[in-house]
């Protein structure tokens, strides 16, 4: 639309009305808020579906920092994270990994209104078998030991007790690790760990207790046991292959590809050697190097194919506030701009269960931001967020950070 007015009461959408309105038009107050916003494109709030706000940014520069400090130096350091994510125009974000207590606190203390920041729908630690890729590596004994391990399961009962386990203490979601990983120590690979058993007892327990379950996977025999387990999404999926894609556009399953960070790392073994995890340990060194460009066939395929897809960045690999770029692997790929933002606004909102956000219209949550450019005609406007509302409260205008 053109030449409208968006009117927004108690943190929601009350109407969008044609034209340039006056409060006493719309039947508001004299000292409503007038934001002129004419010059700009507006849409919903960016959502990312995969980020990871408390264990990145600075702390990446101090190696060690789990073994010495405490939960709360996590979630000081997410609240930095958060707020760049925020600044770039994502309202809501979802984190898929990081220590209880940090991330929960975070999450609650945005919520408050005691920090600005997303909302965050948080998993917590994921949940992984023994020795999976959310189980502790690359320790001496003693230290292994003494982590706690209420996120690690063996067997559909003990899967069971840790979903629910996870729920318990504040998961909004269940995030699983039904593969090995890339950027763990372990050399165990990246194919299926979790049996089908123990993957359909975590996705019963999940969805039982009204939360979806979504999963770390990489190899096509744990992307495919997933989805006939009943996932709701799948996170990376590198190696799903056309009957994988296939099988998910039939379930509805969401494909979440984490696309932007392998670019970020190095999409070809020569850019990985030169790029900022060039002095990673050597397991997974070794498996970055395999992975190359993997992730944008993947994307080709699946725009190709017609699986669903919502955004998801895995950052802070790549840092926090530029998840935007997603979008714009994504339209590299073979979407068109509009459909490249769906990923992060009806489809992210669809993929989450959000039934509130990702579209503006009445009754949906006042989340709205405003770019300098247009993103339908060039995608790489993403970026040039100078506008940014949550609930209705005003946190970016004119480019610069609102602090009152």
């Amino acid at each position: 639309m053109a030449n409208a007015t968006l009117v927004t009461v108690d943190g929601k959408v009350r109407s969008i009305e044609e034209g340039f309105r006056s409060a006493a038009e719309l039947g508001l107050p004299p000292d409503a808020q007038l934001i002129d916003l004419s010059s700009k494109w507006v849409l919903p709030g960016f959502m990312d579906l995969h980020v990871h706000v408390t264990g990145s940014g600075i702390a990446e520069h101090y190696p060690g920092l789990r073994l010495r400090e405490e939960d709360a130096f996590f979630a000081l350091n997410g609240y930095t994270n958060a707020l760049a994510t925020l600044m770039a125009g994502f309202t809501t974000i979802r984190d898929l990994g990081a220590p209880n207590a940090a991330i929960f606190s975070l999450r609650d203390a945005i919520d408050y209104g005691v920090v600005p920041g997303p909302h965050i729908i948080a998993a917590g630690e994921g949940i992984s078998p023994t020795n999976g890729h959310g189980d502790s590596h690359g320790m001496k004994r003693a230290f292994l030991d003494a982590e706690p391990h209420d996120n690690v399961c063996d067997g559909a009962d003990d899967c069971r007790r840790a979903t629910r386990a996870a729920i318990k203490y504040g998961a909004d979601v269940i995030k699983v690790h039904v593969t090995g990983g890339v950027l763990d120590p372990s050399d165990a690979g990246t194919e299926q760990q979790f049996t089908d058993e123990e993957l359909t007892a975590i996705a019963d327990a999940a969805h039982s207790m009204g939360r979806k379950v979504t999963t770390h996977a990489h190899g096509k025999g744990g992307i495919d046991a997933a989805v006939r387990a009943g996932y709701d999404s799948i996170e990376h999926g590198m190696w799903a292959d056309e009957e994988s894609l296939q099988l998910m556009k039939q379930r509805g399953t969401y494909l979440i590809p984490t696309v932007w960070p392998i670019t970020w790392v190095g999409d070809t073994p020569e850019k990985v050697l030169r790029g900022p995890m060039k002095d990673i340990n050597p397991a997974s060194l070794n498996k970055l190097l395999k992975l190359g460009d993997q992730p944008k066939k993947l994307v080709r395929m699946a725009i190709e194919i017609g699986t669903p897809i919502a955004l998801g960045t895995d950052s802070g690999i790549a840092p926090h506030g530029t998840n935007a770029q997603e979008m714009v692997e994504y339209v590299e790929a073979g979407m068109t701009p509009v459909e490249a933002l769906k990923t992060a606004t009806v489809n992210a909102a669809d993929a989450a269960g959000l039934k509130d956000r990702g579209t503006l219209a009445p009754g949906m949550v006042a989340d709205v931001i405003a770019l300098d450019g247009d993103p339908t005609a060039d995608i790489n406007a993403v970026s040039s967020v100078s506008f940014v509302m949550r609930d209705g409260i005003v946190f970016k205008r004119d480019g610069a950070e609102v602090k009152e």
